[in-house]
């Protein structure tokens, strides 16, 4: 974490751009927190991850939307993943392209699942664009809001280096767990 501060602090908003493409949470986070110390504008970081994250999605949707053969070779190994997509879609509707944002290991696939079928263009850059800003606006002030503690936490975890690996592969270890129950391959009752 602390890696990431320094980097925003020295290229921040080209970092936060770049990362926001295809996510961002981190980075927003880190940009939130250098806002609360002063050395990163948070309208701005906020205004730069809205822009790059509704870019980064639209992609998504585009390139799925009009190369769908091309696609298919590099998502064979995230079929069942790519189905859940689709399963989420279906029992949410319009509502997943909003939480998508927030929920690793899927955010990607949404909007490509969503290019697969015949969703209206027009709707899902509508919802896109509504959902990129709600999720700047709340992931950037919650994290301007939660930035002493955030602070305390970096630097409690610099000074215990076997910590950070430790709470990185639980993490992992638990988006693992939670992508093979999900995509699990259920047994069919006749």
């Amino acid at each position: 974490m602390q890696d990431i501060l320094n980097s925003l602090s020295t290229y921040g908003y080209i970092i936060l751009f770049v990362y926001s493409l295809g996510g961002g949470m981190v980075a927003l986070i880190a940009a939130g927190v250098l806002s609360y110390s002063g050395q990163m504008d948070l309208s701005l970081s906020i205004a730069v991850a809205f822009i790059a994250n509704a870019i980064g999605d639209t992609a998504l949707f585009y390139i799925s939307r009009y190369n769908k053969a091309q696609m298919m070779p590099y998502l064979k190994k995230h079929r069942r993943k790519l189905a859940l997509s689709h399963l989420l879609m279906k029992k949410y509707g319009d509502k997943i392209i909003f939480f998508q944002k927030f929920i690793y290991g899927i955010k990607t696939l949404i909007p490509i699942a969503i290019g697969f079928t015949k969703y209206s263009a027009i709707k899902f850059n509508v919802l896109n664009v509504i959902s990129a800003a709600l999720w700047s606006l709340i992931v950037g002030f919650a994290s301007y809001k939660a930035g002493e503690t955030l602070m305390s936490a970096s630097k409690y975890i610099s000074s215990n280096p076997w910590l950070a690996p430790l709470v990185l592969v639980s993490l992992i270890g638990l988006l693992w767990l939670y992508m093979q129950q999900a995509t699990k391959k259920k047994k069919r009752v006749v």
